[in-house]
């Protein structure tokens, strides 16, 4: 055998050995990213900041508690094509949740949320104290006025007492009181134009403000469902 066929046998079979090689790279890859992540805990949770790079997301989350090397997951986020897309915010993952699967999370802001409930019938006041004592809420609020509180929502003028849907509210982590007081503020104007189209032609009503002030007092005059009617209807009449 000449030295030139031997040497481009050993050239294609080095070919060969490189394609097998990249197959089978790219087969365990694939299944890499279809496997669980380990955590250290039962749930992992990081704080993606904006403008953090795909190496200091991927720093983030090992340093949470994902137990693979953060050069891995930096990789498989660049090799996707959408590192530019994740977006910032707080995330939580639990077992199983592969890496496929947690920057599908990332792209899409799938955020780990906080909640806080404002309960029906409670004052201005009680509303505050519990948003300044709900976790990771920013009370920004705290020390402002009713009427500076308002003003801050976008109503400025308005009267806060009986201006907030209860109902139990849900915001990311680094939130403000504002913005959840925003929400309940909307809220409360969509369901009052709702039962304002809705109400009944005779009722001596100028105004979806007098509904308000009238459903404000009857809720002070008791707490019982069964007995709202009756005391609204007294009010009517």
């Amino acid at each position: 055998m000449t030295a030139g066929r031997l040497g481009l046998r050993l050239f294609l079979a080095g070919l060969v050995m490189l394609a097998v090689a990249c197959a089978a790279t790219a087969w365990w890859a694939d299944r890499w990213l279809d496997r669980p992540l380990p955590l250290s805990g039962a749930e992992a949770r990081a704080t993606v900041e904006p403008g953090d790079t795909a190496r200091e997301v991927a720093r983030r989350w090992v340093e949470a508690g994902v137990q693979v090397p953060a050069p891995a997951l930096e990789a498989w986020f660049r090799w996707s094509g959408q590192a530019r897309r994740i977006r910032a915010g707080t995330y939580a993952i639990t077992a199983p949740t592969s890496p496929r699967r947690l920057l599908q999370m990332l792209v899409l802001g799938e955020e780990s949320l906080e909640s806080v409930r404002l309960i029906e019938g409670w004052t201005l006041r009680q509303w505050r104290a519990q948003l300044a004592s709900a976790p990771h809420l920013k009370p920004v609020t705290a020390g402002m006025s009713e009427a500076a509180l308002m003003a801050a929502i976008g109503a400025p003028g308005v009267a806060g007492e009986g201006r907030f849907f209860p109902d139990t509210y849900r915001y990311s982590r680094g939130s403000t009181d504002v913005a959840v007081l925003r929400q309940a503020y909307a809220r409360m104007q969509r369901e009052l134009a709702s039962a304002w189209e809705a109400r009944a032609a005779d009722l001596p009503f100028r105004n979806p403000d007098e509904v308000l002030i009238l459903a404000s007092i009857v809720e002070k005059e008791t707490g019982r469902g069964e007995e709202r009617g009756l005391i609204a209807g007294v009010f009517v009449n």
